[in-house]
């Protein structure tokens, strides 16, 4: 719930749709939370991207690009694959890093 609201306020103040749209699937039940594979992100994201999963990020897959991914959660394997090429963060560390979520992909 603080992050929801975090998000809300953010957004808000710094005019960022995303943001806005991340705390609205957030908000969802769980068993509707996206749940994206290691393999759909090495598919679709750029080197050096910023990825938001606004859900679970799974292992199945591999990941050859530097990429940073900020997701509400992480599977073990997920998480350590991102860590060998990219930056696997929470959510609630790219809000504070990103206020005005420039140069975002949302995922999922």
């Amino acid at each position: 719930m603080e992050l929801l609201q975090l998000l809300k306020k953010t957004a808000i103040e710094n005019k960022a749709a995303v943001w806005k749209r991340v705390a609205s699937d957030l908000e969802k039940p769980t068993r509707k939370r996206r749940i994206v594979n290691v393999y759909k992100i090495e598919k679709y994201a750029k080197d050096n991207e910023i990825v938001v999963v606004p859900g679970k990020v799974l292992g199945t897959g591999e990941l050859n690009k530097k990429v940073t991914v900020a997701a509400y959660n992480f599977s073990d394997e997920a998480y350590k694959k991102i860590k060998e090429k990219g930056n696997p963060i929470s959510i609630k560390e790219l809000l504070d890093k990103n206020p005005q979520g420039k140069k975002i992909r949302l995922m999922g």
